[in-house]
């Protein structure tokens, strides 16, 4: 019996019913593969930006705005405390429902989501507090109000801007982790992903939609991908991996919350006693590090592998 047969049984008649009782159904897999990786990072209900923030924070006052266009919903940005220190936090948000999903467009922002996130970072550099981004988001708006706003521009003006501010950074991915969309918050001193999460270039059915002709071998493409946590943090991209409760962090949240706190308590602890040149040029180090891959372990033979089985890319 299919997933639909079995919700009409049970009485579920409305279609968003249906849509989000299929959505937060638990991947049927044998072990944890990349596959179930990116189910999980995607799974309906799983705590978002918000929901953290909540969480950690002792009181939080949400902002709105890039002062230039308008409010996007799918970027949430505003101060919180933690034992008293002020924190600027910026996170993407997906919504907790269906109705939540459609009014945050899934959590793809627009440009005007990343210029209320640069306004908010330069707002912190200018009073002293530092920056905690949670990413979450299959990746920017591709919308053609979006280019026409300047989609490309915002998050290149990020990705420079970041880089260069003069505050601590924390970033955590918290969920899917996907293209420009995330790089756009994802710039930091230090970057840490939840145990499920995923963090790629492209989702896998992108990949095997562009380079393997072909949207059904998307599984097989997450696996080349090697987009988990446990692949970046072989490649040192991120510095470490957090723990969930087995069955993803929507079966308890305020595990993973403590664990994130925690990590935002001991890491500011540190880097808000370095100097600012120090951050800034040691944060470019870092950035600049990322692709320099030194081992033995011959991680790319998959990928060409899996070019080698496609007619179109021999």
């Amino acid at each position: 019996m299919n997933p639909v047969d079995e919700l009409k049984e049970k009485g579920l008649v409305t279609t968003v019913e249906r849509i989000e009782s299929i959505a937060g159904m638990e991947p049927q897999c044998e072990g944890k593969s990349s596959w179930d990786c990116v189910l999980l990072s995607r799974r309906q209900g799983r705590p978002g930006a918000k929901q953290y923030i909540d969480l950690i924070c002792d009181d939080f006052v949400e902002l709105h705005g890039d002062r230039l266009y308008g409010d996007d919903q799918a970027m949430i940005g505003g101060i919180g405390t933690i034992n008293g220190r002020a924190i600027t936090f910026i996170g993407n948000r997906k919504g907790a429902n269906f109705k939540e999903n459609v009014l945050c467009n899934y959590g793809m922002s627009n440009p005007e989501g990343y210029r209320k996130a640069l306004r908010l970072a330069k707002q912190a550099e200018k009073f002293g507090r530092p920056v905690v981004c949670f990413i979450d988001t299959p990746g920017a708006y591709p919308g053609l109000g979006a280019e026409e706003r300047g989609i490309g521009e915002a998050i290149a003006r990020n990705l420079k801007e970041f880089s260069i501010l003069k505050t601590p950074i924390l970033s955590f991915i918290i969920g899917e982790g996907g293209s420009g969309g995330a790089l756009g918050i994802g710039v930091g001193d230090k970057l840490y992903m939840l145990e499920n999460a995923v963090y790629s270039v492209i989702t896998p059915e992108g990949f095997a939609s562009i380079l393997l002709r072909d949207p059904s071998r998307a599984q097989e493409a997450a696996e080349a991908m090697k987009m988990t946590a446990r692949d970046l943090k072989s490649f040192n991209i991120i510095h470490d991996i957090i723990a969930e409760v087995p069955g993803g962090a929507s079966l308890d949240p305020g595990f993973t919350a403590k664990l994130i706190k925690q990590i935002i308590v001991r890491d500011l602890d540190t880097l808000c006693n370095k100097p600012e040149e120090n951050l800034v040029r040691y944060r470019i180090k870092k950035i600049r590090g990322i692709g320099e891959y030194k081992g033995e372990k011959t991680w790319w033979e998959p990928l060409l592998r899996v070019f080698q089985q496609t007619d179109d890319l021999k």
